[in-house]
């Protein structure tokens, strides 16, 4: 199998350097043969083929295995017919398969994901199939789990906490959110149909009810205009049907929308992760991955999607506010940022703004940091992160704070103004040879000019200036240190220039490819240094 694998692998990376198919592959599937006459991915006609017919008794494997049916289906798009992405592709497969195979059952998987447990299914159908609750069930969802994690998950792409803390609790406030991928639906949930207690699915019967009939040939004629880019036009798709458009988390919104029709939802998540993707492998990718779920979530929130409005009446309370904390991730960037930047540049100005340490009212400032950073790190490491990965996570934490949620929040803001719109961007997820060996070394990799790369090492520098001033005072004054009223502001300035370490690097120390490009490392100094001179004049 692995043999086979690479083979394949060899033909995509030949195809995609000549751009065209060879002849021996457009011969072998007649399917191929239709992209000859393709001009461009955004403007073809709809290619449908039955690869394996599972009614044929010829179709079995080499152990004589009946094989399922397999499908190959590339939908019709045209430039002047928004194709809406992810959720548009779904909504077609869903109509295609509703008349070739209409499985009562839809599992759902990213490009990038791959099963890794063969008892997935099983583990689904058997909440479907419960002879009590089984028919109040819409979706089951397993959690997003990464494949090419390092050890200490140097960009906190694991999730650890939220996989095993924060989405149980979740599911406990009433349902699983749906996350897009590694999710099972029951195909009458996505046809917009509403819950009813009566109703129970005939599980015995239902292979009967799903005979089709015609044969391979005509099905592909008759299931052509399924996928046509008019088919949706004056109908129910995108909205009442299917996946619903028009938002960046669009699978957050139709799980919304079922649980507000009456279906309960499952989270489930075995020992054996039932599936894992792939995990951007560079800090960009990271942010850019970050700043899409941030955009969508803050864009749901100020739609009439929200929780608040969308689910008042229809789901609990306390599920409409397990929502809310996701669809605010963005907002997070105000008080992040003033932490980041107001304690230093106050600092610098011999401004106080927390009590003295010999204070009594020093202790509650204390006594939050440290607990609630102890608490973080217990429940990461049991959750099965590592010391060094707790690290790492509050360090991408701030991050993406800084960057991420701040361009999310504005980005929302101004085009609920009018001034600009949302766009879609696809996180990429292929690195070169370079770049794969520092993430695995564990190295960041700061190697493009970026905004974000921009404000990181801004404000990094700012806080290395701050905090070489608040220094310089204590050495001054070492025999009252107890009662310098800015020692909180220079411990958090420390903190922050501590966290910023990998940052410092990239700017100054590292040779490779993957160091802070040079345009950004003196636009950092002037910005920080111009900032330091408005605080002191």
């Amino acid at each position: 199998m692995k043999k086979l694998y690479e083979d394949m692998k060899k033909r995509v990376k030949t195809t995609t350097k000549q751009g065209q198919l060879s002849k021996e592959i457009r011969q072998e599937h007649k399917g191929f043969s239709e992209w000859t006459f393709v001009a461009s991915q955004y403007d073809h006609q709809t290619i449908l083929r039955i690869l394996i017919d599972g009614r044929d008794p010829k179709a079995v494997d080499i152990e004589g295995q009946t094989l399922p049916t397999l499908v190959y289906l590339a939908r019709e798009k045209r430039p002047q017919y928004h194709h809406n992405f992810k959720p548009g592709a779904m909504n077609a497969l869903i109509r295609v398969s509703s008349r070739i195979s209409n499985g009562p059952i839809i599992l759902n998987v990213d490009c990038d994901m791959y099963s890794n447990n063969s008892q997935s299914v099983r583990d689904a159908l058997c909440f479907f199939m419960d002879e009590e609750k089984g028919h109040e069930f819409g979706f089951v969802q397993f959690p997003q789990a990464m494949e090419n994690l390092t050890k200490n998950d140097i960009y906190s792409n694991s999730f650890h906490v939220m996989k095993m803390v924060e989405l149980p609790g979740f599911d406990g406030n009433g349902g699983s959110s749906y996350v897009g991928s590694g999710c099972f639906h029951r195909r009458e949930t996505l046809r917009g149909k509403r819950y009813n207690k009566e109703h129970k699915a005939d599980w015995k019967n239902w292979i009967n009810k799903l005979e089709v009939r015609e044969s391979a040939s005509v099905l592909e004629e008759t299931c052509n205009v399924l996928a046509s880019c008019t088919y949706e036009e004056n109908t129910q798709w995108g909205k009442e049907m299917g996946l619903k458009y028009g938002c960046r988390l669009d699978d957050i919104i139709t799980g919304l929308a079922i649980q507000c029709r009456g279906w309960r939802s499952i989270y489930f998540n075995p020992k054996r992760s039932g599936f894992l993707g792939v995990a951007p492998t560079t800090l960009l990718e990271s942010l850019i991955q970050q700043k899409g779920w941030c955009e969508g979530g803050f864009q749901i929130f100020a739609s009439s999607y929200c929780p608040l409005v969308n689910g008042h009446k229809n789901i609990p309370l306390k599920l409409q506010l397990s929502y809310c904390p996701y669809m605010l991730w963005a907002a997070n960037c105000l008080p992040t940022l003033y932490y980041v930047t107001v304690p230093s540049i106050f600092l610098l100005r011999d401004i106080s703004l927390f009590p003295e340490i010999s204070n009594p009212w020093a202790l509650p400032f204390i006594s939050v940091i440290f607990i609630h950073r102890a608490y973080s790190l217990g429940e990461f490491v049991l959750c099965g992160g590592t010391l060094l990965g707790w690290w790492n996570d509050q360090r991408m934490w701030l991050f993406k704070r800084m960057t991420s949620y701040f361009f999310a929040f504005f980005n929302v803001i101004l085009k609920l103004l009018g001034f600009s719109q949302l766009t879609f961007t696809i996180t990429t997820k292929v690195a070169d040879d370079d770049v794969s060996q520092r993430y695995e070394q564990e190295v960041m990799e700061f190697s493009t000019s970026s905004p974000m790369f921009t404000i990181l090492a801004t404000l990094a520098m700012l806080n290395a200036f701050c905090f070489a001033g608040g220094m310089k005072r204590v050495i001054v004054d070492v025999q009252t240190l107890v009662s310098q009223p800015f020692i909180l502001q220079i411990l958090l300035c420390g903190l922050l220039v501590l966290i910023n370490i990998p940052v410092y690097q990239g700017l100054f120390l590292r040779k490779d490819n993957g160091r802070m490009p040079t345009s950004v490392t003196y636009l950092s100094i002037m910005c920080a240094l111009l900032v330091c001179t408005i605080a002191l004049y």
